[in-house]
């Protein structure tokens, strides 16, 4: 009887580490949840009496599966048959007369949603709130199988096989919304307005981090950056390296999952800046290999990932912490997909300042057209759909002429003039680098459908243009006001720095953009 108690106790409660060698699920395994539908197949496991024969049912929807696996060091797992989206079913585990049900259980794609402080940001919290709170809390009722979970905050200084801890558990909206990321949330019922089948969403984020608290030794080791540990004064949340990488991704390995979303960067705007281009690929890459191998296969190696650029801070200011930044989140190459971060997505942010945040403009609160422009990325890159444009323009070639360059975007853009976006390097060496070059504006002086010609008269008659640069500010410009975006109006070009022009009399195509070496080099 004591036992019974306890695994309904399990059950009803986010408790995780009572009751050892008693049969339960792993921390992530309860009622509402979503598990990953076909083709992938989902992984279940948790803990029981060492040596005893675990059966699990799946049953529902006019179908029954049992499968069996036996409890070694403690824990049991079963890697279900590839399920049809939808439910709901019921899960249950057994040993002998015992039993551990999970209702209520839907099959979906699985996303999982990671980073700092402006991915943690509330839908209605007590912390953070976005705009139209109330009526986005009110629409929720009509999601009932967008389901959310998160982990609670919380470190280790090793890597953890379960969840020390769980902050909301598997919810029917709009139960626990309020305190629930508001990112993951538009960004994964955007996703069911269009797929029409169940998502989950699983939060793990924690505000004030840098990335390599996310990142694996194995990472870190890639950048230089295994021993280069964050001092702990001065910080209230987590700086060192790994420790939530052990705590609160570690854990989640085992679920079969469809793809990520991250949103994180300000963290590192000044510590290990330059290293960024490095950690964060990195990072992405250590990730989809321990998922496919913690799923047994089932989450793909590959799996698709797509990120936040980081919007704005400080309005007038000279820095080049947040526009580097925002290029090394690209591996310095403008834009992604790209060769070293192969199916990825990105939404960019610079244009959605929030200059009268409560929570301070570093957390702007429109997060709707944050999580509406990542939900482009996925249906292209993660579910392949054909005709969705989800990138903004970036150019294609960039010719030389002495009076102007003309830059030549890959798509149909719409122009708004502008004489401070723009920005060429002067130098009478025609090198970057040269210790005298020096940036400056370039008005726009006119466009064409996919063309805009800029000034470079405000070089002088010695110097020549070494580099072209676009939106190389913390904040470019006003609310959805910059002066580059897609013909349509929705997407805007995203900032770029480039040494790559080419003569416009030299009969050349010019090819792509190519980033420069080091940002900022010219002064």
């Amino acid at each position: 009887m004591e036992i019974k108690l306890c695994v309904v106790f399990l059950l009803v409660t986010a408790s995780i580490h009572d009751c050892d060698g008693v049969l339960r699920f792993a921390s992530y395994y309860k009622v509402h949840m979503v598990l990953q539908k076909s083709p992938e197949r989902a992984v279940v496991w948790g803990y029981g009496p060492e040596g005893a024969q675990v059966s699990l049912t799946l049953s529902g929807q006019n179908q029954q599966n049992i499968s069996q696996a036996t409890v070694t060091n403690g824990t049991w797992r079963v890697t279900l048959d590839p399920v049809e989206a939808g439910g709901p079913y019921n899960v249950t585990a057994a040993v002998q007369n015992i039993t551990a049900v999970l209702t209520d259980v839907l099959f979906g794609d699985v996303w999982l949603c990671g980073g700092q402080s402006n991915m943690l940001f509330e839908v209605s919290g007590r912390v953070y709130k976005i705009f139209n709170a109330s009526e986005e809390l009110k629409r929720a009722a009509h999601y009932p199988h967008v389901r959310t979970f998160m982990a609670s905050l919380k470190k280790s200084d090793t890597e953890q096989t379960d969840l020390i801890d769980v902050q909301i558990p598997w919810s029917v909206q709009p139960a626990n919304l309020a305190g629930f990321s508001a990112v993951c949330w538009l960004f994964g019922r955007n996703l069911f307005e269009k797929l029409q089948y169940p998502i989950g969403l699983v939060e793990t984020s924690w505000g004030g981090t840098p990335i390599e608290t996310w990142s694996s030794a194995r990472a870190l080791q890639q950048c230089g950056l295994l021993h280069e540990s964050k001092s702990r004064k001065h910080y209230r949340n987590p700086q060192e390296n790994s420790v939530l990488w052990n705590a609160m991704i570690h854990p989640l390995l085992n679920m079969t999952i469809k793809g990520a979303i991250w949103y994180q960067g300000e963290a590192n705007y000044i510590y290990h800046q330059k290293k960024y281009n490095c950690s964060f690929p990195a990072m992405i890459d250590d990730w989809r290999m321990a998922f496919h191998q913690g799923s047994g296969g089932q989450t793909a190696p590959d799996f698709p990932f797509g990120f936040v650029q980081l919007s704005t801070w400080k309005k007038g200011s000279k820095s080049d912490a947040f526009p580097n930044i925002r290029w090394h989140q690209t591996a310095d190459t403008g834009f992604v997909p790209n060769p070293r971060m192969q199916n990825t997505f990105m939404a960019v942010a610079m244009d959605l300042p929030d200059g009268r945040s409560a929570y301070n403009p570093i957390h702007p609160r429109d997060k709707q057209d944050v999580a509406f422009r990542l939900s482009l990325g996925a249906r292209a890159v993660a579910y392949g759909e054909q005709d969705v444009a989800f990138r903004g323009p970036f150019p294609s070639q960039i010719l030389s002429t002495p009076k102007y360059l003309e830059v030549t975007y890959d798509q149909e853009v719409s122009v708004t003039p502008s004489e401070n976006i723009f920005e060429i390097c002067c130098s009478e060496s025609e090198s970057p680098w040269d210790p005298k070059a020096h940036w400056v504006l370039a008005p726009i002086m006119q466009w064409g459908p996919t063309t805009v010609q800029l000034s470079t008269s405000l070089c002088s008659p010695t110097e020549q243009v070494a580099a072209l640069r676009y939106a190389w500010r913390d904040w470019p410009c006003d609310f959805k006001a910059c002066p580059i975006y897609s013909a349509s109006k929705i997407l805007p070009a995203p900032p770029f720095i480039s040494t790559n022009l080419q003569p416009k009399d030299d009969g050349k195509s010019g090819g792509a953009v190519n980033q420069m070496n080091q940002t900022g080099d010219c002064n």
